[in-house]
């Protein structure tokens, strides 16, 4: 038996990763942030692996440890139960159907969104710093328009869509929670 996997997408600033570290405090589970964990193990800020060695390698590291996650079967020492995670991917890691299909088969999937003027205010001046943001010197709405639609099919395939635009970080991770235990996995147990 495999361990549940609660996996958050969407696209930049959708809270993927504060959403995610609130429900891995609320469930008692591990938290795994891909972008953080492709960082940390790369040495460099993703901004930085896409300037240095563009986007193809970026997305081959993520793939990489997306498949690893995905095939993760870590047993609690003590009680030999498969270890639970609450995963946080990056924005694009769907459109990749390996990403997809690895991810799937471990988890479910919740896919976070936002109104494209929520996400613009909450990107506000870190735009420059997003590397899939400034690609083709478009403006930020155009170019959030642009990535949006290229990724809507992607995340349409998500086991679960949750609209964060007016909601705290609490009230999305209580929402995400709730709608990964509707999704209703019997053999797993959401509590800590």
């Amino acid at each position: 038996m495999m361990a549940p996997k609660l996996i958050l997408t969407g696209f930049m600033a959708t809270g993927k990763s504060v959403v995610a570290r609130a429900c891995a405090r609320a469930l008692g589970w591990r938290l795994i942030d891909c972008d953080a964990l492709i960082a940390e193990r790369a040495g460099r800020p993703i901004a930085e692996i896409f300037e240095q060695f563009g986007e193809a390698h970026f997305r081959m590291l993520e793939r990489e440890l997306i498949k690893e996650i995905a095939a993760e079967r870590r047993r609690c020492p003590q009680c030999r139960n498969p270890l639970p995670a609450v995963i946080a991917t990056g924005g694009g890691a769907l459109v990749d159907p390996r990403n997809f299909a690895a991810l799937s088969r471990a988890g479910v999937i919740v896919c976070l969104t936002a109104r494209p003027e929520v996400i613009a205010r909450r990107i506000g001046p870190a735009a420059a710093s997003r590397p899939m943001l400034t690609a083709g010197g478009k403006p930020l709405r155009e170019r959030m328009a642009e990535l949006l639609e290229t990724r809507r099919e992607a995340y349409a395939r998500a086991a679960i869509s949750l609209d964060a635009s007016d909601l705290t970080i609490s009230q999305a991770a209580a929402a995400v929670v709730a709608a990964f235990a509707a999704h209703g996995r019997k053999s797993w147990a959401i509590s800590a």
